[in-house]
Formats: C-alpha cells, sequence, structure tokens
C-alpha cells in the first residue's frame, strides 16, 4: 500500500519540530501535524519563559543546523549553586557549586528564550522540502494496518505513514488511542513562572535554592535578567499568582534574597501544576511516544526539555539504521530498540527527580540535617562533584550520535 509519508508527527511542539527535522536529515519524508494555527515567523516580545539546554542538546541542535540561529540569544551556563533553607533566612552554609572549568567541554549549558528556539525550528521546518506542515490541525483517530498507520484529522481527511509519533503532551492522545498505560502523580505542587529584571549582574550563574514547599530556581537570561522557577503549594501558589505585580514581588523579595540587587517583574507571569505522568511503554505497534508524551518529570532539575531531546536523538537513531537496513519502520521489534535504549535513563531520572523533590521539599530536623551535610560532602569532593557536572550538562550514559554532535 503507498503511504503519504513515511512518518507522521502528532504536535509540532519543540520535540516534534526537532525530530521532523532529524528524520528529514537521513531522507525521511515527514508531516508534521500541529494544532497551532500558525508558527510566529518573528520573534515575539520578551516574555521570559526559556529552557535550560545541556550542552548535549546544544549539539543535537547544531547538528540540525538551528544553534547558529539562535546562538547569539543564548545565555552560558557557568556556574549552578545548590542550596538549603527558608524564605528571608537565606541559604545555609553547606552549598554545592558547579563550575564549568572542571570539565573539558565548555558551559555546562545554555539558557534560551521560547520565542527564539521556536522560531527557529519553525523556520527550518519551513526550509526542508522534505517536510510538511499541517498548521492548526489535530490527529484525531489512527487506524493501524500491517504496513502502515491511517490517521484521521480534525480537518475531516486521512494520512497514512508507516509510523505515527506522538509529540503531544503529557495526555498524549496518541498514546491513549494506542492503548498505552499511563502512571499519574500529583506533586501537589505548582509552579510560579516569571522573568526578573535586577540590578547587578547574573556572571552566568544559576542558583536553586531548596525551600520546604518546593525549590526556586533563578536562570540566567542574556543581560540583567533571569527566569524564575518557583514552587509552591497549590493553594499558596494560587494566592500568590492572583496578587498584583508589586505584591508578588514583596512575595518574592524574601525568598530571592538581595544578592542581585534590586529586582523587578519584566515580562508575563505564569503558573504551572506539577505532576509525573510516565508512559509504561514508548512504542505501540506503528506508534512511538516522545518527549512529554512518554515522560513529563518534576521541573527540578530543568531536565524536561533535555530528556524529550534524548529521545529525539535516540528514535531518529533507530529509525536512521532501520530504514538503511531496508527494515519496516513502523514494527513494533524495531521501536523497541527505541523503547529500551530511552527506559533506563528515563527511570534514573524520574527516580532522581523524585527523591531530590521528596528529601528537600520539607522542613524536617533531621532531614536538613542530612541534607545539608550531603552538599557539603560532594562540594568537598572533586571527583564526585565532577561526575555530578557531566551529569547535569547531559555528557553520561550511551549518547545518540546527534547528543555528540555528529550527523546520523
Amino acid at each position: 500500500m503507498a503511504v503519504d509519508h513515511d512518518i507522521l508527527i502528532a504536535g509540532g511542539a519543540l520535540n516534534g519540530s526537532a525530530l521532523a527535522l532529524a528524520l528529514a536529515g537521513v531522507g525521511l519524508r515527514v508531516c508534521v501535524v500541529d494544532p497551532v494555527p500558525a508558527k510566529v515567523q518573528g520573534a515575539t516580545g520578551f516574555d521570559g519563559r526559556g529552557y535550560a539546554l545541556a550542552v548535549t542538546s546544544q549539539r543535537l541542535l547544531a547538528a540540525l543546523r538551528v544553534w547558529g540561529t539562535v546562538a547569539e540569544h543564548a545565555q552560558p551556563l557557568l556556574e549552578i549553586k545548590v542550596s538549603d533553607g527558608r524564605a528571608g533566612e537565606g541559604p545555609s552554609p553547606f552549598v554545592l557549586e558547579f563550575d564549568h572549568a572542571e570539565i573539558e567541554e565548555g558551559p555546562m549549558g545554555y539558557m534560551i528564550e521560547d520565542r527564539y528556539l521556536r522560531r527557529a525550528l519553525a523556520d527550518a521546518l519551513a526550509d526542508d522540502p522534505r517536510i510538511t506542515v499541517l498548521a492548526g490541525d489535530t490527529v484525531v483517530s489512527q487506524d493501524i494496518g500491517p504496513a502502515s498507520v491511517t490517521a484521521g484529522l480534525g480537518s475531516g481527511g486521512t494520512l497514512t505513514a508507516r509510523l505515527l509519533v506522538g509529540c503531544d503532551g503529557r495526555r498524549s492522545p496518541t498514546g491513549q488511542r494506542a492503548a498505552i498505560k499511563r502512571f499519574v502523580h500529583d506533586y501537589g505542587q505548582t509552579a510560579l513562572v516569571c522573568a526578573i529584571a535586577h540590578e547587578r549582574d547574573h556572571g552566568g550563574v544559576a542558583h536553586q535554592f531548596f525551600m520546604p514547599p518546593g525549590p526556586l530556581a533563578i536562570l540566567p537570561l542574556p543581560g540583567r535578567q533571569s527566569s524564575i522557577v518557583w514552587t509552591e503549594t497549590h493553594a499558596e501558589a494560587a494566592r500568590i499568582n492572583a496578587l498584583p505585580d508589586a505584591d508578588y514581588l514583596d512575595v518574592l523579595r524574601p525568598r530571592f534574597g538581595d544578592f542581585l540587587g534590586e529586582i523587578a517583574l519584566a515580562g508575563a507571569r505564569f503558573t504551572y501544576p506539577l505532576n509525573l505522568t510516565l508512559a509504561m511503554a514508548f512504542h505501540a505497534e506503528r506508534v512511538a511516544l516522545v518527549g512529554d508524551a512518554a515522560h513529563g518529570m518534576h521541573p527540578i532539575a530543568g531536565q524536561g526539555l533535555n530528556a524529550g531531546l534524548k529521545d529525539v536523538a535516540t528514535l531518529a537513531e533507530v529509525l536512521a539504521l532501520a530504514h538503511r537496513r531496508g527494515e519496516d519502520i513502523g514494527r513494533a521489534d524495531v521501536l523497541a530498540r527505541y523503547d529500551q535504549w530511552r527506559r533506563f535513563d528515563v527511570m534514573t531520572l524520574v527516580a532522581a527527580t523524585n527523591g531530590v523533590n521528596a528529601l528537600f521539599s520539607n522542613d524536617n530536623s533531621m532531614l536538613r540535617l542530612g541534607r545539608d551535610l550531603g552538599l557539603g560532602l560532594v562540594n568537598a569532593l572533586p571527583g564526585l562533584r565532577r561526575g555530578f557536572i557531566r551529569e547535569a550538562a547531559g555528557l553520561t550514559g550511551d549518547l545518540p550520535r546527534l547528543l555528540q554532535g555528529r550527523a546520523i
């Protein structure tokens, strides 16, 4: 049976766009069905939303010829400081410090605003003749056949492909229709996200300050601005978010401290309820799940997009090698290689983020003493600290070629 495309991707956000570029790069015909009515062609106004990209994610974007477009807007992450404490009291004396000078690869990563990365990926999709983008449409059904999958579109049409990839978020309709079960856990926390302008230079230093309700991340953006991801209980976050800007800042200041001088809001404010969603399998016959569709985790280590781009690099490599061998890229036994390659890394990351959040998001005096001593111990052992730095930079494990900056 003739198919319209080799790969059909449901969802055209960052992971879906990156996957389309990677697959088109090895000669596959790709269609992206994107619910967003139209991609932003010019940079929108500053709103502070950004991503902490590990150095391996930066390498992937470079291999996809996207990084050159956004590099001038990226802020290198030169240090990460991790501390524990209470709002208004400042951090404990035991601070864990990661310095990029301890590894050979340069900065541990980069902060990049959503508006620049999203536009660069959209432009790259539009420039690739092997990629078709259906904007403002959705996949609403899927029928699995012996050699293809037929997808019904919200607009009323149908498309056939050898493989359907769900890049459609934590609830993933693609995964649901494939009968892939999902584990869901509510953390009881909401992230308040905003950007601030500050009086002093941040020096490329990111801060993770653990408080009893949850962590506060201060992530450097270009210039004297930083992105804030601030975790509170659902009820407290709703109360704070309902405040006017001046009162919102009054709540933030004792948590933030005065190390960057006076602060002011820059851009919009957002909230995101935090939960864990984990697909029990990352594939089914002629279906694969990528990014949040496969695993949505706590943002405590800022690894959500990095984990999704690892999925992209892994699936693209598995499919490219299978395609060159003449295998059917939609068969379950081919997709199982992707699942097996990613499963251990994802489960390890989920366990780590869950464990750190549970350990630090409380005010138990014994746990506080133990974790503070642990931070101090790791900081005092260069070999162990260097291992954590390489982990944060995404440099450990069995890395697919794109994460090494190499072509597939």
